[in-house]
């Protein structure tokens, strides 16, 4: 027996895996000496219930809870990865798994495991992010933001509220790339991300599609004449000067914009297609400019507060596609 346990206490340490039990009729807890290295206290010290479900964060606390409830409630089972926070102010992931058990009619305990799975978190983490986000600005990629796209159209919409697709495509993109180099480009790209970020804050989702080409998808209970100044302001923003090196490089950006309508339902292809013929007509009635689709591509008509701005262009609202 002395083997069998020092082989199990070296395999338990080796895995960062503990076992626990709890009386549900006093609710003491017995914990083997990972879990305690896991909460990190000190080993064999007297557990108190309220005070280490303390430690879990609150999300991963009222998933807990209601787990377990319901596990005690059906003689059931669960599995939770929950992030807690150690006695020494770590914050560390865990895989929780319990079963209840039950005596004649009525639950008398639960037991299960904890086990450390911050690493394996990380890495998952880490995989996560290299496959939902652009490697050079950190936005969502094109696969992310469809997604994101479809959810909005088939859930979220209410009937007094307006979604906007935003496409964005800088202006003459190339010819900074050829007079300054590509390292300049770069950085444009990973400035006019960072301004998107910053004006766009409570955006559902933004997005580098690719190359020059940006997305932004705004859910808010705006009226067209409400979301047309906010675009427009928008564009005066994002195209200030790029400071690369001692030079300041200017910039332009060609705006698109669909709105979201979910009946009949409109899906992430067609609103991007919608957007995109918003973008062609902005592109070839000057660039630097905004021009919004409704079933007919039309000019928008900017408040006259704009007018005077610095960057303002009068759009050409002649053109329909």
């Amino acid at each position: 027996m002395a083997d069998y346990k020092r082989l199990y206490d070296q395999a338990s340490q080796l895995a960062k895996i503990g076992a626990w039990e709890c009386d549900l009729k006093h609710e003491e807890l017995t914990w083997t000496d990972a879990v305690y290295d896991l909460f990190e206290l000190p080993r064999g010290s007297t557990l108190h219930r309220a005070s280490t479900v303390e430690m879990y964060f609150d999300e991963s606390r009222r998933q807990m809870q209601r787990l377990r409830a319901e596990a005690l409630r059906t003689a059931g089972s669960f599995v939770l990865d929950a992030n807690i926070r150690t006695s020494g102010n770590k914050s560390r992931w865990m895989r929780l798994s319990a079963q209840a058990v039950y005596c004649h009619g009525r639950a008398t305990r639960i037991f299960g495991a904890k086990q450390d799975i911050t690493h394996e978190k990380a890495l998952w983490d880490g995989l996560k992010q290299l496959a939902e986000r652009d490697c050079l600005t950190g936005l969502a990629n094109r696969r992310v933001f469809e997604m994101r796209c479809n959810d909005l159209i088939r859930r979220d919409i209410g009937e007094m509220a307006i979604a906007a697709l935003v496409l964005i495509d800088l202006d003459h993109f190339k010819a900074i790339n050829d007079r300054f180099g590509h390292l300049a480009g770069d950085e444009c790209l990973r400035q006019f991300a960072a301004r998107l970020n910053r004006i766009f804050n409570d955006a559902v989702a933004i997005c580098r599609l690719g190359g020059d080409e940006f997305a932004i998808l705004l859910h808010a209970p705006l009226g067209r004449a409400q979301l047309s100044e906010i675009i427009e302001r928008s564009r005066l923003d994002l195209c200030a000067p790029v400071a690369w090196s001692s030079t300041q490089i200017d910039i332009g950006a060609s705006i698109g914009v669909a709105i979201l309508k979910r009946a009949p339902f409109q899906g992430a292809e067609q609103a991007l297609a919608e957007a995109d013929s918003a973008l062609y007509l902005a592109k070839h009635t000057g660039r630097n400019t905004v021009r919004v689709f409704n079933g007919s591509i039309e000019g928008l008509r900017f408040p006259k507060a704009l007018e005077g701005l610095p960057g303002y262009t009068y759009p050409d609202h002649g053109g329909h596609h």
